[in-house]
C-alpha cells in the first residue's frame, strides 16, 4: 500500500500544516502517481509550483515547500509549471468524521471547486453558510483557518487553472473558455493571466497548439487517477450492463476500447455526441476523445466522465478505512454514470430481476424510443430515450409492450415528468437528502432505489442500504434476529465510505447469487446492482 503524505508534521517552514516534508519528497523522487493531487511542490529558484509525477530534475530538498493545494501554491506566489500541468491532478475527495470545522471549510471548498468544473455558477459565501447551517462570517474564518487563503482566492485560482485547462487542451474560443470559467468575459481572463501568470491565453495555446491536433476526428484528451486502479473490474461492471446501439466495446478486457452516445443539456436544448476511452498500457491515465458536436459543453462532459469513473478517487485512503475487512477492494472504484435519468430509469428496469435481465429490457427500450444520433460507428447510433419522451402519456402502454409491468411504467413516467419538469435533479451538483426525499415520493421507488440511484448518479461514497439482501448475505448477518439493524452497526466501521464496502461485498457474492437481486423487504423494488 502507499503511504500518504499526512503525517505528523515534520515539514519546512512555509509548508502546509500536516504534510511529511521528507514523504513528499520521496514521492517527488519516485514519481509515484498514488500521490498526485494529494500535495504540490513550490520549488524558490525557479518560481513553479508541479505536482509529484513532473518529470523534470528533481530539485533539492532545500529549495522545495509543500503545499496541499494549488492554491496554497499559488498563494505564495508560485506559477503552474507548464509541462506537468497541475490543472491535470486528480482531484481531492475532502472527507473527515471527526472534525467538525475541517468538515464545513472542505465541503466548502469542495462545492466551489465542483461548480467550476460543472461550468455553473458558484454559490456566494452567504448562500453556502445558509446550506452547510453556519453564519456567512464564520465559515469565512473556517476556510481561511483551514486552508491559509480566502474564499475569493481559493475560487480564483480553480477559475485559472480550469481556464488554463481548456486553453491548452480544447479547439473552445477564449471568450468560451472565460465564460466556462466563471471570468464572464475574454477581457477579464486576459487580465488575470497577466497578473497571475505573465503569461496570455493566446501564449499559453499557441505554446500548447501541436500537442491538440488529432489525426481522429474528436478532441484527445488525458485523464489522471491515482493508482491502484481494478480496471478490470470496472470494465466488466459496465460491460455486463451495456446496451447495444448507445454502447459499443472493441478488444476484451481491461483494455478495451469503450464507446458510447451522450445527450447533453445546453441552454434551452439538448445536443447529442459520442465519447470514446480507453485506460492506458504503460501511464496511470485515461485516453479519452470527444465529439467536436460536444463542444459547448466539453468541461462539464469531462468532469462527468472522471466521475463516472471514479477517476478522483484516493485508494489509500479508502483502504485505511475498508482495507482491513475488504483487502481485495484496494483500487476499486465507485461506478457511477454519465446521466442521472438515464441510470435511474435503468435502476427502476432492473427492479426484482437479474442483470441480465435487465440489460434486456433497457435494449428494448433503447431500440423503440431511443433517438438518432451520428457517429463515426454505424453499430453506435442512438441515445438514451429522454426524459420528455419517457412521460409521453402514448408512450406508457407502448413500455407494456415492451414487457414492463404497469408498476414499472408508473414510476419511469413519474420519473420522467418530475425530471423534465426541474423538480427532481438527478446531476452531480444536487443535494443529497433532499433528492432522496425526492425520490422516495414518487410511485415504485422506496429507500433502496432511491440510494443506489443516489450512490452512483450523484456520486454519493457514503450509501448504506441496510434492507439489501445481498449485503446481509454477504456480510453473514441475513439469519440475525433483526439484520437490518446489525447491517446498520457494522456500517459505521466503514463510514465515510461505506459504499466502496458495498460493491466489495457485492463482489464477494458467487455469481449464483445474482438472480436473486435484492429486495426491499417492505417495497419489493431494489434494482439489480
Amino acid at each position: 500500500m502507499h503511504h500518504l503524505p499526512f503525517a505528523p508534521p515534520t515539514s519546512t517552514a512555509g509548508s502546509s500544516e500536516g504534510l511529511d516534508a521528507q514523504r513528499c519528497y520521496q514521492a517527488m523522487a519516485d514519481k509515484d502517481a498514488a500521490w498526485d493531487g494529494l500535495f504540490f511542490t513550490g520549488v524558490t529558484s525557479t518560481g513553479i509550483y508541479c505536482r509529484p509525477v513532473c518529470r523534470v530534475k528533481l530539485p533539492r530538498q532545500a529549495n522545495c515547500r509543500f503545499f496541499e493545494t494549488a492554491v496554497q501554491a499559488e498563494a505564495q506566489g508560485f506559477r503552474p509549471c507548464l509541462r506537468c500541468r497541475p490543472e491535470l491532478a486528480p482531484a481531492r475527495r475532502f472527507w473527515s468524521t471527526t472534525d467538525a470545522q475541517a468538515v464545513l471549510a472542505e465541503s466548502a471548498a469542495q462545492q466551489l471547486q465542483s461548480a467550476i468544473q460543472q461550468g455553473t455558477k458558484p454559490p456566494s459565501m452567504a448562500a453556502l453558510a445558509a446550506q452547510l447551517g453556519v453564519s456567512d462570517r464564520h465559515l469565512r474564518r473556517l476556510f481561511l483557518h483551514h486552508w491559509q487563503v480566502s474564499p475569493l482566492q481559493y475560487l480564483q485560482t480553480q477559475r485559472l487553472l480550469h481556464a488554463k485547462q481548456w486553453l491548452q487542451d480544447s479547439p473552445l474560443s477564449v471568450a468560451h473558455v472565460a465564460r466556462a470559467s466563471g471570468f464572464g468575459s475574454a477581457r477579464n481572463l486576459y487580465a488575470a493571466f497577466a497578473q497571475h501568470y505573465q503569461l496570455s491565453p493566446g501564449q499559453l495555446r499557441t505554446a500548447s497548439a501541436p500537442l491538440r491536433k488529432a489525426p481522429q476526428p474528436g478532441t484527445a484528451l488525458v485523464l489522471p487517477y491515482r493508482p491502484p486502479c481494478q480496471i478490470a473490474t470496472l470494465w466488466q461492471f459496465l460491460q455486463d450492463r451495456s446496451l447495444s446501439g448507445m454502447e459499443s466495446w472493441e478488444g476484451q478486457g481491461p483494455h478495451a476500447v469503450l464507446r458510447r452516445t451522450v445527450r447533453w443539456p445546453h441552454a434551452s436544448q439538448a445536443i447529442s455526441g459520442w465519447l470514446e476511452l480507453r485506460w492506458d498500457r504503460t501511464q496511470a491515465v485515461v485516453h479519452l476523445r470527444v465529439s467536436a458536436s460536444l463542444d459547448p459543453v466539453l468541461p462539464q462532459v469531462v468532469a462527468q466522465v472522471r466521475d463516472w469513473l471514479d477517476l478522483d478517487a484516493e485508494p489509500a485512503r479508502i483502504a485505511q478505512v475498508i482495507g482491513r475487512d475488504f483487502p481485495q477492494a484496494l483500487g476499486q472504484r465507485l461506478p457511477g454514470c454519465l446521466d442521472g435519468f438515464e441510470l435511474a430509469v435503468r435502476a427502476i428496469l432492473g427492479q426484482q430481476i437479474s442483470v441480465k435481465a435487465a440489460r434486456t429490457l433497457g435494449q428494448r427500450l433503447v431500440n423503440t424510443l431511443g433517438e438518432p444520433c451520428n457517429t463515426p460507428w454505424p453499430e453506435l447510433n442512438r441515445t438514451f430515450p429522454s426524459p420528455a419522451t419517457l412521460a409521453r402519456e402514448e408512450n406508457g402502454a407502448l413500455m407494456g409492450s415492451l414487457g414492463l409491468v404497469r408498476q414499472r411504467q408508473r414510476a419511469i413516467q413519474a420519473l420522467a415528468q418530475a425530471v423534465e419538469s426541474g423538480s427532481l435533479d438527478l446531476s452531480r451538483r444536487a443535494q443529497l437528502e433532499p433528492t432522496l426525499q425526492a425520490l422516495m415520493a414518487l410511485p415504485g421507488i422506496g429507500p433502496w432505489t432511491a440510494h443506489y440511484i443516489a450512490m452512483r448518479a450523484l456520486h454519493w461514497a457514503d450509501a448504506w442500504p441496510v434492507q439489501d439482501v445481498a449485503l446481509q448475505t454477504a456480510l453473514g448477518v441475513r439469519q440475525h434476529p433483526r439484520p437490518t439493524q446489525a447491517l446498520k452497526a457494522l456500517g459505521q466501521a466503514w463510514r465515510p465510505c461505506r459504499s466502496y464496502a458495498l460493491i466489495a461485498a457485492w463482489q464477494s457474492l458467487s455469481p449464483q447469487s445474482e438472480p436473486s437481486d435484492h429486495p426491499e423487504p417492505h417495497n419489493h423494488n431494489a434494482p439489480a446492482p
